[in-house]
């Protein structure tokens, strides 16, 4: 209801209103677990989306539907997408890191070590920069990187 206000009374164009319905319409779908239903509507918007740093947060939102789908991949090439729209982004860049850490993980668990190194290091990269952007965030990552031997001084607590 908030939203149709707030879309109603918006100083803005009929197809930056559309856009930002879509968009709307795909996080609704997203908390409900309607995914296909919520890249649809992401589609759409970012379709009629022209501002930059809205299109990054629908292509931030994509990101997180293929990653609740374990499509890391996609997840990563949307989230890389959004950074290069909005590089102030650390949301993007701890969910980069989350996926490289996984698949770190599951690279270690399989006793492929030289995968393994270079997951884990494209995890620390990611977090690193999350890190100098939100420092008072994301301290799972700024320990794992403090024990892991993977961090720089300037970004550890």
């Amino acid at each position: 209801v908030m939203a149709d206000l707030i879309l109603k009374v918006l100083p803005t164009d009929r197809r930056s209103k559309e856009a930002f319905a879509y968009y709307r319409d795909g996080m609704s779908a997203q908390a409900d677990g309607e995914y296909a239903e919520a890249m649809e509507n992401f589609a759409e918007a970012l379709r009629l989306e022209d501002d930059p740093n809205d299109r990054s947060w629908i292509l931030y939102n994509m990101g997180l539907v293929h990653s609740s789908n374990g499509e890391h991949q996609q997840a990563l090439d949307h989230y890389e997408q959004a950074l290069t729209l909005n590089a102030r982004m650390p949301q993007a860049l701890n969910n980069i890191a989350v996926i490289y850490h996984h698949l770190g993980n599951q690279a270690e668990q399989q006793g492929e070590s030289d995968a393994m190194d270079r997951y884990y290091s494209q995890a620390a990269e990611y977090w690193t920069r999350a890190i100098r952007l939100a420092p008072n965030n994301y301290l799972e990552a700024q320990n794992w990187l403090k024990t892991s031997g993977r961090g720089s001084v300037d970004v550890l607590i």
